[in-house]
């Protein structure tokens, strides 16, 4: 069980933990997560350091441009120029944009895109309207 925590909060699915042949079932998790109140409470602990986790993944991807272009080559393999790789440019924008989604819904409050103003005190913020008196054209 402190694996399975450990390892969530550093980042990993439970799906891949759960796959290694010394770690139990999903369906076994989820049934210590109901039996084991302990277990459930360590548990959604680890799945909100996950998010953290995963926003600092979202930092080495985006930081990682070694992949980002390849050698173009012509007919007689020489090499000509660089150019772009379309096809890991896509994939880094997929694992941010799945990592971004999923910190979204294990921590909306602090990844989520929703925007709450509130005043000094962290109170929602009210907004006092004054209206003044029409302006009358003299008579």
């Amino acid at each position: 069980m402190d694996l399975i925590c450990e390892r969530l909060a550093g980042g990993e699915s439970l799906r891949s933990i759960c796959r290694d042949e010394d770690m139990p079932s999903r369906a076994k998790v989820f049934r210590w997560l109901l039996a084991d109140t302990e277990f459930a409470t360590r548990y959604a602990h680890a799945r909100d350091a996950q998010a953290d986790a995963l926003v600092d993944e979202m930092l080495d991807i985006a930081d990682d441009s070694s992949n980002d272009w390849m050698e173009q080559r012509g007919r007689d393999g020489e090499v000509t120029g660089w150019k772009e790789n379309g096809e890991s440019l896509k994939r880094s924008a997929l694992r941010l944009s799945t990592r971004q989604w999923i910190a979204e819904k294990l921590k909306p409050k602090k990844y989520g895109n929703k925007v709450a103003l509130t005043d000094a005190d962290g109170g929602p913020l009210t907004v006092n309207v004054i209206q003044r008196a029409a302006h009358r054209p003299a008579e």
